[in-house]
């Protein structure tokens, strides 16, 4: 039986790793942190900001609102504030529609060749 090296995932992240997830730059990060209260990354000794998974997801949740759904950064915080948890419901599954479409798509296309 062959060996499976363990999947390992990452504890803690920098901000420029986290700014190349969403590409966009380090001063959007730092900017949306200290706009969304959600956003709190833990830092080190020398005063780096490290964000964890839970970041990762936040910062995703707000990357939809403002990027792909075209909200101002003030509607994104009362939508947030007011509903966070039907706000991360409706990403889900507009994420899981999305996946299902590439899926989709990619299966369309092996059946064309």
């Amino acid at each position: 039986m062959p060996y499976k090296k363990p999947k390992i995932e990452k504890i803690l992240y920098s901000i420029s790793e986290v700014a190349e997830i969403f590409d966009v730059n380090i001063s959007h990060i730092r900017f949306w942190e200290q706009e969304f209260d959600i956003i709190k990354p833990v830092k080190n000794k020398k005063g780096n900001r490290q964000f964890t998974p839970q970041d990762i997801d936040n910062f995703r949740l707000i990357y939809h609102l403002v990027k792909e759904r075209g909200m101002t950064l003030k509607g994104a915080q009362k939508k947030l504030a007011e509903n966070k948890e039907s706000t991360i419901k409706h990403f889900e599954i507009t994420k899981r529609l999305q996946d299902i479409r590439a899926e989709l798509i990619h299966i369309k296309e092996a059946l064309e060749v």
